[in-house]
């Protein structure tokens, strides 16, 4: 036993330059706690906002108004995420269906990126489908977000 764990210890005494050069990242873990519920809510509110604005101005962008898109969408989805996680199991539970019906509308939100690469690879133009596909977002996350603050006023989120 000992001389496995001697082993191991010069294993990883070899390997520890290597590691000390490599940046490390810790995973932000949220707080269950009113601030912290609060903190998250406004960071759903502000990147659906993004979403929304992005979705009024892409279409004017010459290159990368696609990816924009798409990156806003995934960061309104990771926030969404990260909100959820500052829940207390109180909330979760009584907010289950609430939590998974807007977890769903994120994933028909989604579905819009399929379907503008569907409309171009049926021979709508690429402007065209990607307006279509703006549109569509826009007010589906303004809808979303509604549903959103709804579903966090009767869980009391934010409150002591």
């Amino acid at each position: 036993m000992a001389a496995v764990l001697g082993l191991a210890v010069l294993g990883l005494s070899g390997s520890c330059a290597r590691l000390a050069a490599q940046p490390v990242f810790w995973p932000v873990v949220p707080q269950v706690t009113p601030d912290g519920q609060r903190n998250a809510l406004k960071n759903v509110r502000a990147q659906a906002n993004w979403l929304q604005n992005t979705t009024r101005t892409a279409p004017n962008f010459r290159t990368g108004a696609y990816d924009q898109v798409w990156q806003q969408f995934q960061m309104l989805r990771e926030a969404f995420r990260v909100f959820t996680s500052t829940l207390s199991q109180r909330q979760l539970d009584a907010g289950a269906n609430d939590l998974a019906e807007l977890n769903a509308g994120l994933d028909i939100l989604q579905e819009a990126f399929a379907n503008y690469h569907q409309d171009v690879a049926a021979g709508q133009f690429s402007d065209r489908a990607f307006r279509n596909m703006c549109q569509v977002l826009g007010k589906a996350s303004g809808v979303w977000i509604h549903e959103f603050n709804r579903a966090t006023s009767r869980l009391r989120v934010g409150w002591p």
